[in-house]
């Protein structure tokens, strides 16, 4: 009786957790980190006015001494393992956050002085007799989207042709060639796929050509390899259980493809079309080359040069004539209406993956 009552009483001192939550340490408060940064921040800032201020050092200044700052006093109240692990914490989010900084800055100007020139008249109007300022991006505007949409009929029918052929057909030799291939043509600066439908066009057309449908070649260059491994990728993902559930049916294979294989895939198909859009529609050295710039409004693609947003923002910038500021002030806007196409069309590509993605039963 004696011995069970002292194991019993015993029990207790045995199973009773260290003291401290790490071990003899204390947890820091979920605030302390962000009061170091706080400090670092204000001592960065009190740097800076003393030396020169700009926000590349003082972000710096902030990472490095919020960091060095976190993990010395994370050492002394936590110990250093925990210390360590704060650092590798504080390490990893400071990293994003540099990365953030020119992001943020480029979107902010582009803004503040895009919005100058943002009004109906921008949108509405061509710089066709305009001198100094006024006008407008109006036929830029329409020869992007004339352009780009050329491209995407061209692009769109090889690359998913070619992806459908790499994933369901292809083997040996040749689809290791036309792998190859296509991983070349993702590499290739876009100044080569300007001069490649330029000379392309030279040799039909004779030297001087410029027309909107050269634009679009060379564009199709660009998007053909960025559609064919989007959606070779997406292809890859289909089940082949649906593909062998179709064959023992007795499906031909063409039309497994077509009514199971790519319908299951849409979604991931028309967000890797729409990506591959917004790739290609801010291009401008191929632009350069092959379509030029027109102050006139053209909506034939086919005769004559075309205007197009990223063109019409260089040579404002780049010739702005006299005074320079009303062209510099349309070169901001065209670059802020740039940024919105390619902000709308990756919004777009999330809701078609979302929307369209095949259901499945919980």
């Amino acid at each position: 009786m004696s011995t069970s009552t002292q194991q019993s009483s015993a029990a207790p001192e045995t199973s009773a957790p260290p003291q401290g939550a790490l071990g003899g340490h204390e947890k820091q408060a979920p605030w302390v980190p962000w009061a170091v940064f706080g400090a670092a921040a204000v001592l960065a800032l009190a740097i800076g006015l003393l030396t020169s201020w700009n926000i590349v050092l003082f972000v710096i200044y902030t990472v490095v001494l919020g960091t060095l700052g976190t993990y010395l006093l994370s050492r002394v109240t936590e110990g250093p393992r925990k210390a360590v692990d704060r650092l590798i914490t504080c390490l990893v989010v400071s990293a994003f956050g540099i990365a953030m900084v020119p992001l943020v800055s480029l979107v902010y100007e582009v803004v503040r002085r895009g919005a100058e020139r943002f009004d109906a008249e921008f949108f509405t109007a061509s710089l066709q007799g305009v001198i100094g300022s006024g006008g407008g991006a109006y036929h830029a505007l329409m020869g992007t989207l004339i352009i780009t949409l050329l491209t995407t009929l061209i692009s769109v029918p090889i690359g998913l042709m070619t992806a459908i052929y790499l994933v369901e057909y292809g083997t040996g030799r040749l689809k290791r060639s036309i792998t190859f291939f296509i991983d070349v043509m993702t590499g290739i600066p876009s100044i080569v796929a300007g001069l490649f439908a330029y000379a392309l066009f030279v040799l039909i057309f004779g030297p001087g050509v410029r027309l909107g449908i050269m634009g679009a070649v060379a564009l199709s260059v660009l998007m053909i390899p960025v559609v064919v491994r989007s959606a070779e990728e997406v292809l890859k993902l289909v089940p082949n259980e649906l593909r062998e559930a179709a064959y023992a049916l007795g499906v031909p294979k063409w039309r497994t493809i077509l009514k199971v294989v790519i319908p299951t895939a849409i979604a991931g198909l028309a967000t890797g079309v729409t990506l591959a859009i917004a790739r290609v529609v801010g291009e401008t050295a191929p632009l350069l080359i092959t379509v030029g710039i027109t102050n006139a409004l053209n909506f034939n693609a086919f005769d004559g040069r075309m205007a197009t947003l990223p063109v019409y923002a260089y040579y404002q910038l780049t010739q702005p004539g006299v005074p320079p500021q009303d062209a510099i002030d349309r070169a901001w806007t065209a670059a802020l209406v740039l940024i919105m196409l390619v902000m709308g069309l990756n919004v777009v590509a999330r809701l078609i993956s979302r929307l369209f993605a095949p259901k499945t039963s919980r």
